[in-house]
């Protein structure tokens, strides 16, 4: 295995060739040193080249105004380019932002896409909106089955060992 300084040298290679993933995780190595600036630098280059997890953290900085200021549509833009990339957690910001402006009908479809994700944050939404009456039973039934076989769908062996050898 390589160490610290040798990780870092490859991962800046990588963000000088342009690496969305790279440029991905220097954004988040700026945000956890509170380098906000930086970070929204790193991700907006990344996003840019098609990073998904980028438009992700973009989408939650401009939602909570963390380095940059509030903007929804910003933040509606941002999550909305990482749902399409499959990102989960940007369904539930979605769904977020759409109950913020009082469409209640698109927040619970967004949390309903994230569930069949297997997004577990957006099933407790999910609960929410079925707890406020704003879906069915049966609504809230179908969606804890499809949330189950995407759970389901990502057991294999192999991560059953790694879970274990991680301590998970």
């Amino acid at each position: 295995m390589a160490d610290d300084d040798e990780n870092d040298k490859r991962t800046m290679k990588r963000v000088k060739a342009n690496d969305p993933a790279a440029l991905n995780q220097m954004g988040e190595q700026c945000y956890k040193e509170r380098d906000f600036d930086g970070a929204h630098k790193y991700w907006t280059k990344a996003a840019e080249l098609g990073d998904a997890v980028a438009h992700y953290q973009l989408g939650f900085a401009y939602m909570k105004g963390e380095g940059v200021e509030k903007d929804y549509e910003k933040a509606l833009y941002h999550n909305e380019m990482a749902a399409i990339g499959g990102h989960p957690g940007a369904r539930l910001n979605l769904a977020a932002i759409e109950e913020e402006l009082g469409n209640i009908k698109r927040a619970v479809k967004h949390a309903i896409i994230g569930a069949n994700l297997g997004y577990g944050d957006s099933m407790k939404a999910l609960w929410a909106y079925y707890s406020a009456g704003y879906i069915t039973k049966e609504e809230l039934e179908a969606a804890l089955r499809t949330n189950k076989a995407a759970i389901d769908a990502t057991i294999s062996p192999q991560r059953k060992i790694a879970d274990k050898l991680l301590g998970l």
